[in-house]
């Protein structure tokens, strides 16, 4: 077991020596440390400390630390200076899928094969928790982002590409969710070895990509929206110019140029404590329609910047992917009906539908479910695929996959766009 005092006590060291040796690099007019260069410093300084105190438990006439309990102590000070503390262990774990802390004793994790087990506390107090999150609202994202009184709810997206969501105040003890990003490079070829897609189903959406359809990706919270996505963003060719926006970066396209080398990303501004300086995710999409791109990717729908993305669906940037919240592939055109009522156009729901119909390809619905049958087994899956065919007072469409036996899609009807798709590589199996 780590002694978690120690930690605390010489990440409180490391951390003085280190700003004590930038001042003084600032003073002799040295430039000032990569993260990487500061990194490697700050793991000899705890090496330092380290041989410090075990030469003080020999004079005290104690046993000074073993060398397992000293490596210990080195990850969980690393971590605490430039991870996320006792969280770390729980991200460095592969098979770790969600973490909810109720309080900074009750820590309930997430497994990937859908078990759920109570964890220890991951910080000595409340206020330590509070903390931990402060100082990565700081560090992560394009700006500080505030968790305090005045600001009591966060979301950010951590270094390792997990997505945190945090509040107090509101409740009774800060509570924290944390969503791993378990996938981050990921092809719509992983997600038909694991059973997310069926095989035609891979086929028919690297062509809707590649033909620079507009879909929309839909489902329940932590359906793999996201990851889907991210897979359908990987289908498109590396010479395009993406520009994403999003509430806290997540989809970290940018971070695979091999991939996708000329992405910008923008993520959304909140106000200061004066209630300046915000950046709203409309004003975003906006921008980004004056930054040449090829695509725009809206990370996710959830407000009035629905009616500036399916207004920049319909003027020429086609091939557009986002996601957004729906319990089913019709229920979309609802939602997106009851956002864009919000919004300062307020447009009337025939307005919504014919813009709809004007802007959105295909709408794909991902579900999630606990698999009884095969010991709880947690199953993601491509369920419904809906093509939008044009409008009559409302949005007609028409599900060309639907839930099949096992819940998972298959081919229902005739696609309209069936020659267009033909034409970039599709080849259909099932109609």
């Amino acid at each position: 077991m780590i002694d978690h005092a120690l930690v605390k006590r010489f990440r409180q060291e490391v951390g003085d020596r280190l700003a004590h040796q930038r001042r003084l690099d600032q003073a002799n007019g040295l430039a000032a440390m990569t993260g990487e260069d500061e990194r490697q410093f700050a793991r000899a300084l705890i090496s330092q400390v380290l041989e410090e105190h075990a030469r003080s438990e020999i004079g005290l006439g104690r046993t000074p630390p073993t060398v397992e309990e000293e490596e210990a102590l080195a990850a969980g000070i690393h971590a605490a200076l430039f991870g996320v503390g006792r969280l770390q262990p729980l991200l460095d774990d592969p098979d770790v899928e969600n973490i909810d802390i109720n309080g900074c004793d009750k820590v309930f994790v997430s497994y990937a094969d859908g078990q759920e087990i109570m964890h220890d506390p991951v910080a000595e107090s409340d206020e330590e928790l509070i903390e931990l999150i402060q100082i990565l609202a700081a560090y992560s994202g394009l700006s500080s982002r505030p968790f305090d009184t005045a600001n009591p709810q966060l979301d950010l997206r951590l270094p390792d590409g997990s997505r945190l969501s945090a509040v107090m105040d509101v409740t009774l003890r800060p509570a924290v969710s944390i969503r791993r990003s378990r996938l981050g490079k990921v092809f719509l070829s992983d997600l038909v070895g694991n059973g997310t897609l069926s095989p035609e189903i891979g086929r028919f959406l690297t062509a809707a990509v590649v033909a620079r359809k507009n879909i929309m990706i839909a489902g329940s919270t932590n359906a793999g929206k996201t990851t889907l996505l991210r897979a359908l963003a990987n289908e498109i060719p590396p010479g395009e110019r993406l520009i994403t926006v999003e509430r806290a970066l997540e989809l970290g396209l940018d971070q695979f140029p091999e991939l996708h080398p000329n992405v910008v990303a923008f993520e959304q501004r909140l106000p200061n404590s004066e209630g300046q300086g915000e950046i709203t995710m409309a004003e975003l999409v906006r921008r980004s329609l004056r930054m040449n791109p090829s695509r725009v990717i809206v990370g996710e729908v959830l407000g009035d910047e629905i009616v500036t993305m399916l207004n920049a669906m319909t003027q020429g940037n086609d091939g557009s992917l986002s996601t957004i919240h729906a319990n089913s592939s019709m229920e979309v055109f609802n939602r997106i009906a009851t956002y864009a009522l919000q919004a300062g156009e307020r447009l009337p729901i025939d307005a919504t539908h014919m813009l709809i119909a004007g802007a959105i390809d295909f709408v794909v619905f991902v579900e999630k479910r606990n698999d009884y049958h095969r010991g709880g087994t947690l199953r993601r899956y491509v369920s419904s695929i809906r093509e939008v065919n044009g409008c009559d007072g409302r949005v007609l469409s028409s599900e060309v996959f639907v839930p099949g036996p096992d819940g998972a899609a298959v081919p229902h009807a005739p696609v309209s766009c069936l020659p267009e798709l033909v034409a970039h590589g599709y080849t259909p199996g099932g109609w």
